[in-house]
C-alpha cells in the first residue's frame, strides 16, 4: 500500500484515551487508507493492546505501526517519545516520503482534520493546528472551559493587532497561534533538514519548529485545521497543556484572574518586528526576538467580549 502521509503519536499509560483517538482516525473523510505511527514508551496500563484492538476493530482505514520501548529515566521525555514516533512515521512512509502529522494521544480530532492538513500542505510549510478542548468534558470541568474562551478572545485580540501593523504574507488573516504537537504537520524531507523532534524535556515541539523555520521552513496557522485534546489537569509531559489549565484551575480556586501582558506591549512588539523584519530580514526577527526579555504580565484577562 503507498501511503501519502502518516500521523505520528507518542504514548505513555494512556489507555484512557488511545480508543478514542484511533475511532476519530478511523472517521475521517479522506478516500486513500494512510499510515499510524503509534510510539508507547515507558507504559504499565494496556495502552498498547487497547490500541491495537481499535487497529484491528476499525480494519483497512489505516495501517498501525507500533512499537513499545522503554526510555532510561533521564530520557523518559516528551522529546524521545515524540522523535521515536516521528522516526517511526519517517519509516512508515519510506523512500518516496510524505506528510508526517504530528498528535497527542489525548486529542479527538474532527472528521477533516486529515483532509485539511492535506490541504494547506506543500513542501516547505509546517502546519500548526488550532487546539480546543474536548468539548465533550465541558460539563466535568466548565470552569477551565470559562477561562478558556477568555483566553481565546485575548488571543485573537492579540492577532488582531499583528495584523493590522505586521501581517505576514506566508500566514495571512485569519489566523491561529497554535503549533504544538497535538496538531504538527510537515513533509519528511523537510523534517529530515530540520534534524529531527530536539530531545528536550520540554518545549520538543516548538524547538521542531524554530529547527524547521531555520531548515527553510514556513510556519502557517490556517484556520480549517484544528483539533481537539483532553481537558485533563494531569498530563504525561511536564511543562504542557495539563499544567496550564492546573494553573488557570488553582487561579479561579484562589478567587483571582490570571494576568496577562497588556495589548500595548503587543502593538509596541508588532511595530518592533516590522521594523526589524525591513532591517534584516525574518530569520533576523526570530534569533532577536528570542533575546528580548518576556512581557510583563501587568493586566487582567478581559472578559470573553475582547478588548
Amino acid at each position: 500500500m503507498t501511503v501519502a502521509l502518516c500521523v505520528c503519536i507518542p504514548a505513555r499509560n494512556e489507555a484512557a484515551h488511545i480508543a478514542t483517538l484511533f475511532d476519530a482516525l478511523a472517521a475521517q473523510d479522506v478516500a486513500a487508507p494512510f499510515a499510524v505511527a503509534l510510539c508507547v514508551n515507558n507504559s504499565d496500563d494496556g495502552t498498547t493492546q487497547i490500541a491495537s484492538d481499535a487497529a484491528e476493530r476499525v480494519g483497512s482505514i489505516f495501517a498501525l505501526h507500533l512499537c513499545e520501548c522503554v526510555f532510561a529515566p533521564e530520557r523518559a521525555h516528551a522529546g524521545s517519545a515524540r522523535r521515536a514516533a516521528m522516526e517511526l512515521g519517517v519509516a512508515a512512509l519510506g523512500a518516496a516520503g510524505g506528510l508526517l502529522i504530528s498528535t497527542d494521544a489525548d486529542c479527538n480530532p474532527p472528521r477533516d482534520w486529515i483532509s485539511a492538513n492535506l490541504a494547506a500542505a506543500a513542501p516547505d510549510r509546517i502546519i500548526g493546528g488550532r487546539i480546543e478542548l474536548d468539548e465533550a468534558e465541558a460539563a466535568q470541568a466548565p470552569e477551565l472551559f470559562a477561562l478558556r474562551q477568555r483566553f481565546d478572545a485575548y488571543w485573537r485580540q492579540v492577532r488582531k493587532i499583528e495584523d493590522s501593523i505586521d501581517p505576514s504574507p506566508s500566514d495571512p488573516a485569519p489566523r491561529h497561534g497554535d503549533h504544538t504537537g497535538a496538531s504538527l504537520a510537515l513533509s519528511v524531507d523537510l523534517y529530515q533538514r530540520a534534524g529531527g523532534v530536539p530531545l528536550l524535556p520540554v518545549g520538543e515541539d516548538r524547538a521542531l519548529v524554530d529547527a524547521a523555520i531555520a531548515a527553510g521552513g514556513t510556519l502557517i496557522h490556517p484556520q480549517s485545521v484544528w483539533t481537539r485534546a483532553s481537558a485533563r489537569i494531569v498530563g504525561r509531559a511536564a511543562g504542557g497543556m495539563a499544567d496550564d489549565l492546573q494553573r488557570w484551575l488553582d487561579v479561579h480556586t484562589r478567587g483571582e484572574t490570571p494576568s496577562v501582558p497588556h495589548f500595548d506591549h503587543w502593538d509596541a512588539r508588532a511595530r518592533w518586528r516590522r521594523d526589524q523584519r525591513q532591517k534584516h530580514g525574518l530569520k533576523g526577527v526570530a534569533d532577536a526576538e528570542r533575546q528580548l526579555p518576556p512581557m510583563p504580565c501587568d493586566m487582567a484577562l478581559p472578559a470573553a467580549s475582547g478588548r
